[in-house]
């Protein structure tokens, strides 16, 4: 059995075959880091691919988030540090006053599958929480989300605060949503703006300098 053919049960969004190929390998006494990065984190790499190419859509992209979700918990208990290799720590949230999330918890999946560690603070989040949240988790990267052009200046507000805070530098700060533009993005002083979540990902490893 391969490693290969657990990356094909999330690219078909198979979750329990998915879950049992893991066990399976488990009991060969595979490595959980092997299984992790060569399986299902590969897995993810395509379906982000897919999706960037217009051959997957978001129904596809929700299958294969479940199907490696259910592996990644069925390896939890074997992982050890080091055994996976994050790119870094992304904290998102959509902005106070908006309540839409479909869109953001699909970027936080494309995000986990890209192998980042993933903090979602959820929606309608205050300027305070995601300072309190950069403090406390120092992400490379911050992902502001609104859909609402009524909520579009809370993402300055955010970035003001860090500002004020001393923390900007500390961290990139990527903002998307239907409304928003790059040019808002630069208007407001973001580091990044993205289309679509897989977008972001790429966005994201240009910010941070990282191949692939």
């Amino acid at each position: 059995m391969s490693l290969a053919k657990i990356a094909q049960t999330v690219l078909d969004g198979n979750a329990p075959e998915t879950q049992q190929l893991v066990k399976s390998l488990l009991a060969e006494k595979h490595s959980a880091g092997a299984i992790l990065n060569d399986g299902l984190l590969k897995g993810m790499e395509e379906v982000g691919r897919l999706f960037k190419a217009g051959e997957y859509y978001v129904p596809e992209v929700l299958a294969s988030a479940r199907a490696m979700q259910w592996g990644v918990t069925e390896l939890k208990p074997f992982l050890k540090e080091g055994d996976s290799i994050s790119k870094g720590t992304f904290v998102i949230g959509t902005v106070r006053g908006d309540i839409h999330d479909i869109g953001k918890n699909l970027v936080c999946m494309m995000f986990e599958g890209a192998g980042f560690n993933v903090i979602d603070l959820g929606i309608n989040v205050t300027k305070e929480n995601f300072l309190a949240a950069v403090k406390e988790h120092k992400p490379q990267i911050l992902g502001l989300c609104a859909l609402l052009t009524t909520t579009m200046p809370e993402m300055k507000g955010v970035i003001d605060t860090l500002v004020e805070s001393g923390l900007r530098d500390s961290v990139k700060v990527m903002v998307g949503g239907a409304p928003v533009t790059q040019q808002f993005a630069e208007k407001i002083g973001a580091d990044g703006y993205a289309d679509n979540a897989s977008e972001g990902v790429e966005k994201a490893k240009a910010l941070l300098n990282l191949a692939g």
